[in-house]
């Protein structure tokens, strides 16, 4: 009970809509002004530092899916007021080679229990990651566009137009990532990308 004490949940009502950043009232803050994000609307669960942080590690690099399970329930409420925003559930992508590594990914993680929350379906394969990228937040500004511009697929167009879809990922940090998926789900004829990360960099 003490470590989810400690856990820092980011306040929706002073912060920015789309990238959850903390500037004191609910107003788009000036980076997401000039970045031009995508998807209309983000959803964070916790800032990532101290125990947090800890805890998505063990999540995400120890095999330990119960507790990403457990972490993305404690969002439940806030998740469940913003489910009539999205029709559908596409959880972010990592490579074949890097799912060979981990055995998992852990996005597909937290899309199933939110699907399991919600009743929304998740589609598992429509978007892929067909190019290896590196740590995005080691990089420029101009090196993360480069780094992962190309970095999605759709595999299937059909079952997407018109939907209304919940991007998920266990962490935000810059952004490129998230801008870069939704840029391909569009594409692929969706009405609206919104965006679920259960962490944000602070």
């Amino acid at each position: 009970m003490q470590c989810i004490d400690s856990f820092l949940p980011v306040d929706d009502e002073t912060s920015c809509p789309i990238c959850g950043m903390p500037v004191g009232i609910r107003e788009v803050c000036g980076r997401c002004i000039d970045e031009k994000n995508l998807f209309e609307e983000g959803l964070y669960g916790f800032y990532y530092k101290d125990r947090l942080r800890d805890a998505i590690h063990a999540f995400k690099f120890s095999g330990r899916k119960d507790v990403g399970r457990y972490l993305v329930r404690l969002a439940e409420k806030k998740i469940a007021a913003f489910s009539a925003k999205f029709d559908s559930i596409i959880p972010l992508p990592v490579t074949e080679k890097r799912l060979r590594e981990r055995g998992f990914n852990q996005s597909f993680i937290l899309a199933e229990e939110i699907s399991r929350m919600t009743g929304k379906p998740v589609h598992h394969s429509t978007l892929r990651k067909i190019k290896e990228t590196k740590d995005q937040y080691a990089l420029s500004k101009n090196e993360r566009r480069k780094n992962i511009r190309g970095a999605f697929s759709l595999t299937d167009t059909v079952n997407l137009k018109g939907e209304r879809v919940l991007l998920v990922d266990d962490l935000y940090t810059t952004g490129q990532t998230s801008r870069e998926a939704t840029r391909v789900l569009y594409r692929g004829k969706v009405a609206s990308v919104v965006f679920f990360a259960l962490a944000r960099t602070p």
